[in-house]
């Protein structure tokens, strides 16, 4: 059980979400990642160090920070009470939809679509994948066929889910040294606090 869940407190402001987060990439960070040879939080940490490389703004960073949120699903109080679909990116893009931006909800949703978009759109692309990764693309749903991926390639998000896509095929180097969680807490309090405001005024 999270700190946060300890402390019975629900998710009611933007510094309730970060707390939680904080506390799975601390408390959870350490777990192997789907048969890579790094941890979720190496993962994690060096997809966002990467995207932010390549200049993209906070909400794409974050979203590749957070990409795989959805694999700690119970740690979320509301999960539950919202049916969530067990599929990581589905349930990843639930939990984040009340509190963050839609570019932010649908990198993260899309990161897996992404791949299977990717491998029908660049014929090299597929060789490029660790063998998890090709493992999971067949359960995942297996390359697009033409049809869609024209209708995944007319996204508004398109370049920023293939970014975190990319970023996410990349950080698996368990030497890599990239900065921790902490680094990106006021971004991600910078967009909570941004999609709150906006909700509000609507």
């Amino acid at each position: 059980m999270s700190t946060v869940e300890q402390q019975g407190a629900a998710l009611k402001r933007p510094e309730d979400v970060l707390n939680l987060l904080r506390d799975v990439f601390e408390r959870r960070g350490a777990e192997s990642y789907l048969g890579e040879d790094v941890t979720m939080s190496q993962h994690m940490l060096q997809g966002a160090a990467m995207v932010g490389r390549q200049g993209f703004g906070d909400a794409v960073v974050v979203a590749a920070l957070l990409h795989d949120i959805g694999h700690y699903i119970n740690d979320f109080p509301e999960a539950d009470a919202l049916r969530l679909d067990r599929r990581h990116q589905i349930t990843g893009a639930a939990i984040l939809t009340r509190w963050f931006p839609p570019i932010v909800v649908e990198c993260v949703r899309g990161h897996v679509d992404a791949k299977r978009y990717l491998c029908a759109a660049e014929p090299d692309y597929l060789r490029t994948l660790s063998d998890a990764s090709i493992h999971t693309l067949e359960l995942q749903g297996g390359i697009f066929d033409d049809r869609e991926a024209r209708v995944f390639a007319k996204s508004p998000y398109l370049d920023d889910m293939l970014a975190v896509r990319r970023a996410d095929d990349a950080g698996k180097d368990r030497d890599a040294e990239v900065p921790g969680f902490a680094i990106y807490e006021p971004a991600i309090m910078r967009l909570m606090r941004e999609h709150k405001r906006n909700g509000d005024s609507e």
